[in-house]
């Protein structure tokens, strides 16, 4: 099915605080099968909610409403949606009851009470749930109204509004589709390459940067099951072969969590040494569930004194390389895995800047050392951007460093 999602709040558009709703939605309407015609962020303006809502319902087959449900007087969505569709506010005694129920000590049942009037015709969505949300179908279109609360609107949208559309009567087309992850290849450079796959009907291909990585959409959008299956397969060949060893990933996958399925596959345990990256890569990997498995830990050794300390790098070896340097990369790589008896470990050090740089070793060069397989190597990268950006695309670097190791081994 083909959607639209509308976030409102005058917090939104001012930039007091960030819209996480809309990107949350896309994101998991998209792993559904679901396609996404446009997204809006709105302020709470009746005329302006009447006005966007009528025009997407008149071009897609369901919209997301996120925001405005609220008790306070500037929480308008309930009225304007009431007044451009022409259903009367009607007062829905089970959701009355169930804000009354809630109240604590510093409320005023009188503000909350005006949650409980609710277009005519809505559907709650969760009637013993605290937060609103509410389905209303309007000229055979579903219409989801969710808080803008960004963890009651994903508790609501995982949970009802996901199963909901996934049955829909309303669903004429089948959707295909697929996140592609890459790292290392340019986006010019893959836009080229899947030029030709572009021209092919009912197939659309999207690029998005998203930190230091590229990901490629795919979507096949067909009203007939077998021939999206067939296209969705023919194009999915395309782009991974197009794409080779640059393309880590699918979908939810992360790089992190790519090196974990390897290393767990082949039963080998991970160490990290960080310097300029401050317990980024570390961070990165145990985010990912059953991290324990595999990642044994890491050290951040910031300074020279913590790098002799901790990890025993030599003071002359500081001294007459630096420590932006192969050889104490080197050092650095090789000393954690004895200290850890690691199966492969990682060390990065290098100059994030703003300062700190030189003609010699300007800022964004970035040692990556390695051990693995009882040997230890160490490679010299130069990034550009900010502070920021050089330490993201290190942290990248260095996953992708042991990505590439254990598929070579």
């Amino acid at each position: 099915m083909i959607g639209e999602i509308i976030a409102i709040g005058d917090e939104l558009i001012s930039g007091r605080t960030e819209n996480t709703t809309s990107p949350f939605a896309a994101r998991h309407l998209f792993a559904a099968g679901h396609e996404i015609y446009a997204m809006h962020t709105i302020g709470d303006n009746p005329p302006l909610i009447g006005e966007v809502l009528k025009r997407a319902l008149k071009r897609v087959d369901f919209v997301v409403v996120t925001g405005g449900l609220g008790s306070t007087t500037d929480d308008l969505t309930n009225e304007a949606v009431a007044e451009a569709l022409d259903r009367e506010p009607t007062l829905y005694p089970e959701v009355l009851k169930r804000i009354r129920e809630h109240l604590d000590a510093s409320q005023q049942a009188s503000n909350l009470e005006k949650m409980a009037w609710l277009p005519q015709g809505a559907e709650i969505l969760n009637e013993k749930a605290k937060m609103a949300g509410y389905l209303l179908v309007h000229n055979k279109v579903p219409i989801f109204f969710l808080p803008g609360v960004p963890y009651q609107m994903r508790e609501l949208l995982l949970e009802h509004v996901l199963p909901r559309l996934a049955g829909w009567s309303g669903n004429h087309h089948r959707v295909r589709q697929r996140i592609y992850k890459t790292f290392g290849l340019p986006e010019s450079v893959i836009n080229q390459r899947l030029l030709a796959l572009e021209r092919r009907d009912s197939v659309h291909i999207g690029y998005y940067p998203v930190n230091c990585e590229v990901h490629v959409s795919l979507t096949v959008l067909e009203k007939n099951s077998q021939a999206a299956e067939e296209k969705f397969s023919a194009a999915d060949l395309v782009i991974r072969d197009v794409l080779g060893d640059a393309l880590y990933g699918t979908d939810q996958d992360t790089l992190a969590s790519v090196v974990g399925e390897l290393l767990l596959a082949k039963g080998k345990m991970l160490c990290v040494a960080e310097s300029c990256t401050g317990g980024m890569i570390g961070k990165r990997i145990t985010e990912v569930a059953g991290s324990s498995t595999w990642f044994a830990g890491g050290v951040i050794a910031y300074s020279n004194h913590l790098k002799e300390i901790l990890l025993d790098i030599d003071r002359d070896l500081l001294k007459n390389y630096g420590a932006v340097s192969e050889q104490v990369a080197i050092a650095m790589a090789a000393r954690l895995s004895e200290r850890t008896n690691s199966d492969i470990s990682v060390s990065v050090t290098g100059i994030a800047g703003p300062g700190g740089g030189s003609d010699e070793k300007p800022v964004g060069t970035v040692y990556i050392g390695i051990f693995s397989n009882n040997r230890v190597t160490a490679r010299l990268h130069h990034f550009s951007g900010d502070r920021a950006r050089i330490r993201e695309t290190t942290t990248c670097t260095a996953l992708d460093t042991v990505r590439r190791i254990l598929l070579a081994d």
